[in-house]
């Protein structure tokens, strides 16, 4: 294990406490100017935007992290490793500076950017609504559709 394998390096939690950092002062950040716009958080949310939310936040967060045609978007933080099928690739975070490097592991991990994605969803939610909504539907329908892909493509026979 080479020290950028290791999640207690120095570097590594300089990084993450980073992250974190930027996590929490853009949440705060969305808290802020949603009581400057004198919204408030919902006391409940609808059962069809937390369903179409995470069914969108995870196709977000795949074809963000390993879609193919997104690859220019993590190539300067990570490194090919090889097709994943379904138009998806394996990529892992370079060996470089720790900024680099954990951009690498944030941009090439589905997990690890989704709670970012599901923030911005629900920050969105309680600042615009519609907004919101209309991104959850474009990828809840892009995220369906590929569900139907996949299982068209494993009945189906020639």
């Amino acid at each position: 294990m080479s020290a950028t394998d290791n999640p207690h390096d120095r570097h590594r939690i300089a990084g993450y406490l980073a992250a974190m950092s930027v996590f929490g002062s853009f949440t705060a950040g969305a808290a802020l100017l949603g009581r400057a716009k004198g919204r408030e958080l919902p006391s409940s949310y609808a059962v069809q935007d937390l369903v179409l939310g995470a069914v969108a936040v995870h196709k977000f967060a795949r074809l963000l992290t390993k879609d193919g045609v997104t690859t220019p978007l993590r190539a300067p933080f990570t490194e090919f490793e090889g097709e994943a099928g379904s138009a998806e690739v394996n990529e892992k975070p370079v060996d470089g500076p720790p900024a680099r490097h954990l951009l690498g592991e944030m941009l090439s991990c589905p997990f690890c950017v989704t709670p970012w994605i599901t923030t911005g969803y629900v920050a969105t939610l309680a600042l615009s609504p519609r907004v919101a909504r209309a991104w959850a539907a474009v990828f809840g329908i892009v995220g369906g559709s590929d569900f139907l892909q996949q299982a068209y493509g494993r009945i189906r026979e020639d």
